[in-house]
């Protein structure tokens, strides 16, 4: 198992006061579902957040990952890291079924990607990101109603209660380093980590 990709803890929720409500934030390797009114909050360079929501059920969940290997081809679906993307996504389909949703009623929005780390530029990590992303949700025959991808900056993403509404903000001038930081660290983390194959959906 990925020691570092687990449900957002309690320290991560806060009360927001710009939009008045409860709210969590989730970092690299955490994810998040509810039914409640929570508004889920993450930011993103390289990574991507997968926003999915049954809106019949009104259950929603978000994750946020970075496959942990820049060299992967686009049908390279079984290598580590799409192997890493895939637990990542059957994590938090699984949460989302517990609290009620049905697979062929979610919908998903997808965000990040961006080319963000110094360095990494060449090497396409956002795109490669945002493909297995794509890929992914195709496969499992989710339908992608809304996407806000790649480009060069960070964006930070706001998914509310309201009809799954996802409000993006894109950061276009960073004031520190704390983004590019936090990503930097996850991919070491991932880069030691072993993944642990048997998460079924159910």
């Amino acid at each position: 198992m990925y020691s570092d990709f687990n449900a957002s803890p309690e320290a991560n929720h806060y009360f927001d006061r710009y939009f008045n409500c409860n709210a969590v934030k989730i970092l690299p390797g955490e994810f998040y579902a509810t039914s409640n009114n929570h508004l889920i909050v993450t930011v993103l360079g390289s990574c991507i957040a997968t926003c999915l929501f049954d809106p019949v059920n009104n259950v929603r969940g978000m994750n946020h990952f970075l496959l942990p290997r820049d060299d992967m081809e686009k049908s390279a679906l079984l290598c580590e890291s799409a192997r890493y993307g895939t637990y990542a996504m059957e994590l938090l389909i699984n949460e989302m079924l517990k609290l009620g949703a049905r697979k062929n009623q979610i919908v998903a929005k997808v965000f990040g990607g961006g080319n963000v780390m110094k360095g990494l530029i060449h090497n396409n990590v956002g795109q490669k990101n945002v493909d297995f992303a794509f890929e992914y949700l195709k496969n499992e025959s989710i339908p992608i109603i809304a996407s806000d991808v790649l480009s060069d900056y960070p964006r930070k993403v706001y998914f509310f209660e309201e009809g799954g509404l996802v409000r993006v903000k894109k950061i276009k001038a960073l004031h520190n380093t704390t983004i590019l930081d936090r990503e930097s660290e996850y991919r070491i983390k991932l880069k030691n980590a072993s993944i642990d194959n048997s998460v079924d959906l159910f």
